[in-house]
């Protein structure tokens, strides 16, 4: 008899019957708020109609037409309509299933480009699981242990993590350039470099946000030595973190020049589909090498149709305003639950991207507590999915599409849990 592999560990015991909206409704009877959104992937809830509608009408017509083979229609849509919401000069398009593709994409597109070998990728940071995203993954040794050697010419920098270093955030900034300079030095020739990859909010490594002086520095620095900056959006963008690129926080257009040279997305583009691109100027896109940009399923028709109606939603609904509104509503609320339980160190986020990080009484992480807070949360009925290198981090990624009364109702749920979770450490 089959199984599943004993490695695929699940963070709740919940048997999803069918999920709506922001809920998900177990096999158990009860209705769970999901605030995993399938790790960031359900943006406009689940099975929102729009999407499911018009899913189900591509899957009549069309569900694969391999676009290296044949074109349609959902996909040229598809690339006309992100036109209007990428950067300005991001205007080519590279469709695969997953992150981790848009990023071995995106690190060979800079090879080609450039000529140069090596990849700067920041501590802290996710690109993925497969041998090349792994390489450049350090938000864990869970990612990367036991399958080396990792590909070759992959530096790691700091990135200005200011809570784990215990200083004030312009001082982590200044850290982190002035190592990165170092590291040019030192490590890997500029001559060397084809490019930074940084994601905008480390989302694995525990959702701690950049700045702009930090991204400003890394844009400085890539033009001065011709080094591209790939900015991995995978689970910042697409309305996430309140704006719809989450670097527009820290960056705007009247800056003189588009901070990305090469942007991927991924997660909440098609409200649960398989679907990633990678977006690039067009004579930088042309630089990859024939044959070098292809796949069996990327860009697949119903996964297109269904990011075509997501964009929709986003854009009638107001989901990225609404990110915003309620984002600050939950990090608000989450601050007021660790001002009364000193056990959570730190409260960070951008928008509908939270996190509660859980530190013992002599400031060093606590993954016991912030399990136990997030298995308290999911036995009264909130689902929420831990992060940070040694998972003491709590995080809320809720689909855009939540309320305030959902907000508060989560919030009631985690005060409880934190409570118990806290008691049962002794913190007091």
């Amino acid at each position: 008899m089959a199984a599943l592999s004993p490695q695929l560990k699940q963070a709740t015991g919940v048997l999803a019957e069918r999920g709506e909206g922001v809920h998900i409704h177990g096999a158990d009877g009860r209705r769970y708020l999901d605030f995993t959104a399938g790790i960031g992937v359900t943006s406009t809830g689940h099975c929102h109609p729009v999407v499911v509608r018009a899913a189900q009408e591509q899957v009549g017509t069309l569900i694969h037409g391999q676009y290296t083979t044949v074109m349609h229609r959902p996909l040229l849509a598809l690339t006309e309509r992100l036109g209007e919401v990428l950067p300005s000069g991001l205007d080519s398009l590279f469709y695969m299933n997953s992150g981790s593709e848009a990023v071995e994409a995106a690190v060979r597109l800079a090879r080609h480009a450039t000529g140069r070998q090596n990849i700067v990728a920041f501590h802290g940071g996710f690109h993925g699981r497969t041998m090349g995203a792994g390489a450049l993954t350090t938000s864990a040794t869970k990612f990367r242990a036991g399958i080396g050697p990792m590909m070759p010419g992959v530096v790691i920098a700091p990135f200005p993590t200011a809570y784990r270093y215990g200083w004030p955030q312009q001082q982590a900034v200044e850290f982190a350039l002035d190592e990165l300079d170092y590291l040019l030095t030192t490590v890997s020739s500029p001559q060397d470099t084809a490019a930074f990859i940084v994601e905008p909010v480390l989302g694995e490594g525990g959702y701690v946000p950049a700045d702009a002086a930090f991204l400003r520095g890394l844009r400085e620095r890539a033009d001065r030595h011709g080094i591209l900056l790939i900015l991995d959006e995978v689970q910042t963008g697409v309305g996430r973190t309140g704006r719809f690129w989450g670097h527009e926080h820290f960056w705007a257009p009247e800056d003189g020049r588009r901070l990305a040279d090469v942007l991927i997305t991924a997660k909440g583009l098609a409200s649960g589909f398989p679907l990633s691109a990678i977006a690039a100027p067009r004579e930088l896109m042309a630089k990859a090498r024939p044959g070098s940009q292809g796949g069996t399923y990327g860009g697949n028709a119903v996964a297109c149709a269904a990011a075509l109606a997501t964009l929709d939603v986003i854009r009638d609904e107001k989901l990225v305003e609404n990110a915003a509104e309620q984002g600050t509503r939950l990090l608000g609320g989450l601050r007021e639950v660790a001002g009364s339980h000193p056990s959570v160190g730190d409260v960070r986020g951008l928008g509908l991207m939270c996190a509660s990080e859980f530190a013992g009484p002599d400031s060093r992480p606590d993954p016991a507590t912030a399990a136990r807070a997030q298995q308290e949360a999911a036995a009264r009925g909130l689902l929420l999915l831990t992060c940070g290198p040694l998972g003491n981090t709590v995080r809320m990624i809720p689909p855009l599409i939540v309320t305030a009364e959902q907000v508060d109702e989560a919030l009631g749920i985690w005060a409880e849990a934190v409570t118990v979770a806290v008691a049962a450490a002794g913190h007091g």
